[in-house]
């Protein structure tokens, strides 16, 4: 059970990573867009945060973090809700307000911060 916890958990990183790095190369390029594979690593992540969300088989004692796993969801819904925000004007042939571009990466890693930091 411990094996594919730490799968899942490696699935979460992978959505993370996918989402961090495809902004952090838009943001890097100077184009500041948001691209369809952000969505794809939000969406990685969202899904395993919830696989990880359920409880594993908890030792004698232990209790889930149920503050830390709440405000990482209300995170994680304020990046999607940027990220939708951001590609609908950009469908419409605006540009994304600088403002929501930076708060997508910063959101980001203080998610990564949150689940690291956070015991």
């Amino acid at each position: 059970m411990e094996t594919l916890r730490h799968i899942v958990v490696f699935v979460h990183l992978i959505g993370f990573g996918t989402l961090f790095g495809a902004w952090a190369y838009q943001a890097f390029a100077g184009d500041r867009r948001f691209v369809k594979i952000m969505d794809y690593g939000l969406a990685i992540a969202g899904l395993a945060g919830l696989i990880l969300a359920a409880p594993w088989g908890l030792a004698e004692g232990a209790e889930m973090n149920y503050a830390k796993i709440g405000t990482k969801l209300v995170v994680l819904l304020a990046i999607g809700a940027m990220l939708g925000i951001g590609s609908a004007r950009q469908k419409r042939g605006e540009t994304v307000a600088p403002a929501v571009f930076w708060l997508v990466g910063i959101l980001t890693l203080v998610n990564a911060g949150i689940a690291v930091i956070w015991r």
